[in-house]
């Protein structure tokens, strides 16, 4: 994909994640598998772009205070032990399975949201 694409890849990504708070990867991810990407480069690559998007992301819900920056500080801590650990998981996991296990994930969190009572 040229420069231009992946710019209005990631406004597209950076819309979605900072509407819907599901971090963008949701979206990266699978939009990188097909565009070819290895499993672990689409995770990495991925992971790169929601950095930038999120520093943006958390500038403008900031100025809207819909922040709970002791949560958020919090989970991040969390999030960094946890991260470890999954980026050696996906070491073990070959693109055809990464891509039927993100499909399952997204699949299954698609019922969820769609089908549960507020």
């Amino acid at each position: 994909m040229n420069t231009v694409g992946l710019l209005l890849l990631g406004v597209a990504v950076g819309v979605g994640a900072a509407f819907s708070g599901l971090g963008g990867g949701f979206l990266m991810v699978p939009l990188l598998l097909y565009l070819g990407y290895a499993a672990q480069k689409a995770v990495g690559t991925s992971f790169l772009a929601i950095l930038i998007i999120s520093v943006s992301a958390i500038v403008a819900h900031g100025r809207l205070q819909n922040v709970d920056y002791r949560a958020g500080i919090l989970l991040g801590i969390g999030g960094l032990i946890g991260a470890q650990f999954g980026a050696r998981l996906v070491e073990q996991v070959s693109t055809d399975s990464f891509r039927k296990i993100i499909a399952v994930l997204l699949v299954l969190l698609a019922g969820y949201l769609f089908w549960k009572k507020s």
